[in-house]
């Protein structure tokens, strides 16, 4: 028997997937095939709750499949041992998948896929997905091409799947059974396609209304924001599903933007979609340089840094006890829920590299692990942004204290947070090393003992790391490998 096989990656959806209708199209009983590398396991940017989370959205999947007489096999394992597997049972004449843009592991295993399918005489079709282009030469048409792209109409949903006879959808197993433990999330969503569209309604319907204005704080932004990221990450749901809804929420807008209704929506959805595209722009950096969790776009500039490890430093950032009680309530709260705003992540790479001078490898890794929603193509985009590492984007050295004051006034996400200062009045909340030793008794917390004392002086060591930076951007090789850089990676809307 003949069969086509459709290898699911980071594409878990039935919906706008063009390797599962191509191969519904193909005239052949098809086969779907999702396949957890062992190789993950050990990476320093894998954590449990990626692996759990999959898991979770594969038995969704399942479900979507089976109801149009689909089944999916799952194996644990290498890819290529298992599709030799199906070959000898089944006579593979062609393979269906969407592109995926990762790091050099990944990159390899489909080049392995690849050869071997051209070593068996099987067709191997691959199809762009979401906004990234391949094969590119510069930057200077991605933006038409990629909106073009997203503004095609979504792929049609498969009815009917014809599967080979007999053959029976694997179990999905726990991921206990796979010898892994994952900690447990506070505020975990709902996996799987339908939970993902669920969510964008919602967005669209009612909680995108203050988008705009809440997006940056972390106590606003957990409603405000659109909370699809997750769902982003493992392919429950499209870009260009995102595009399609919100377009047309956008034309119900415009048709009586100012009645009560539709107040407040039209800068929402305008920073939405803009928050849309910068997503496919930072992936794109990542099919490019599939190296960027080691080597740094500008490994010049980095090198000039000369940024160095330091234990006591790391572990206090990395846990939440830096003694800064804004940043160790988002790296607590982030912790807790595996996910938390886009101002606060980058809050938090910054204080690493530039108030710590940590090396970004390794918190980056750290907070990969901790982001439910990790994305490889986004997440170090935005490490080597935020750590000053590409030569082409501004120095960007938050203030702990500006972001407290800023976005949270009255301390109430620390105190939620830092349960240590759960008492401490507002006028304290932001340095409370400040309290007298007599009010530290009266609000029940002693700097030192419960709470630590700030790890460094804040202030002068980021402005010492912002002087180092400029200092080194300013070396000639630094600034030959930025127009480089740019050449490759710069947004184009402007030079």
């Amino acid at each position: 028997m003949s069969v086509s096989l459709v290898w699911f990656k980071r594409d878990l959806r039935v919906s706008d997937n063009q390797a599962l209708l191509e191969a519904v199209n193909s005239q052949l009983p098809v086969i779907c095939l999702f396949n957890l590398e062992s190789e993950r396991m050990h990476r320093k940017d894998v954590d449990s709750i990626h692996i759990e989370w999959e898991l979770d959205c594969l038995r969704e999947l399942r479900k979507s499949l089976e109801s149009i007489g689909g089944k999916l096999l799952f194996n644990f394992g290498s890819i290529v041992e298992e599709l030799t597997k199906i070959n000898q049972q089944y006579q593979i004449k062609k393979i269906f998948s969407n592109e995926e843009t990762g790091l050099t592991w990944s990159w390899n295993i489909d080049k392995s896929v690849a050869k071997w399918c051209v070593e068996n005489n099987i067709d191997f079709l691959e199809f762009p997905t979401n906004g990234i282009v391949r094969r590119l030469d510069s930057r200077d048409n991605w933006k038409r091409e990629r909106d073009s792209r997203v503004n095609q109409d979504l792929v049609k949903t498969p009815e009917h799947i014809v599967s080979p006879a007999g053959l029976e959808s694997d179990d999905i197993p726990p991921i206990h059974q796979l010898g892994l433990e994952s900690r447990e999330l506070l505020q975990r969503p709902e996996p799987g396609e339908k939970a993902a569209l669920s969510v964008l309604f919602s967005f669209l319907d009612q909680r995108g209304r203050t988008y705009r204005k809440h997006m940056s704080s972390p106590i606003t932004g957990q409603d405000a924001c659109s909370r699809l990221s997750p769902y982003l990450s493992s392919g429950c749901i499209s870009i260009r599903q995102i595009f399609y809804h919100t377009r047309r929420k956008q034309k119900r807008v415009k048709q009586n933007p100012r009645s009560a209704e539709n107040r407040g929506w039209t800068s929402s959805l305008s920073s939405f979609q803009s928050r849309l595209a910068w997503h496919c722009h930072f992936i794109q950096r990542l099919e490019f340089e599939s190296t960027m969790d080691q080597i740094a776009l500008n490994p010049e500039l980095d090198e000039q840094l000369q940024r160095e490890y330091d234990e006591e430093r790391f572990l206090a950032w990395s846990e939440g006890n830096t003694g800064w009680p804004f940043f160790d309530a988002c790296m607590r709260y982030l912790k807790a829920t595996g996910w938390i705003n886009f101002r606060m992540r980058a809050m938090l790479q910054s204080v690493a590299s530039y108030t710590l001078w940590l090396p970004w490898q390794e918190t980056g890794n750290h907070l990969a692990r901790l982001f439910l929603d990790y994305e490889p193509g986004i997440h170090w985009s935005q490490v080597h942004m935020q750590s000053g590492v590409t030569g082409i984007n501004s120095v960007r050295a938050y203030s702990i204290r500006k972001q407290s004051e800023d976005q949270d006034p009255q301390g109430d996400f620390i105190r939620e947070w830092v349960k240590e200062l759960s008492q401490v009045p507002t006028e304290f909340i932001h340095e409370p090393w400040l309290m007298s030793l007599e009010l530290q008794k009266q609000y029940g917390c002693m700097i030192g003992k419960d709470y630590p004392e700030p790890i460094i002086d804040e202030k002068s060591a980021r402005k010492e790391g912002v002087s180092k930076s400029y200092s080194a951007k300013g070396n000639a090789k630094v600034r030959h490998r930025s127009k480089i850089v740019y050449d490759l990676h710069g947004s184009r809307r402007r030079r």
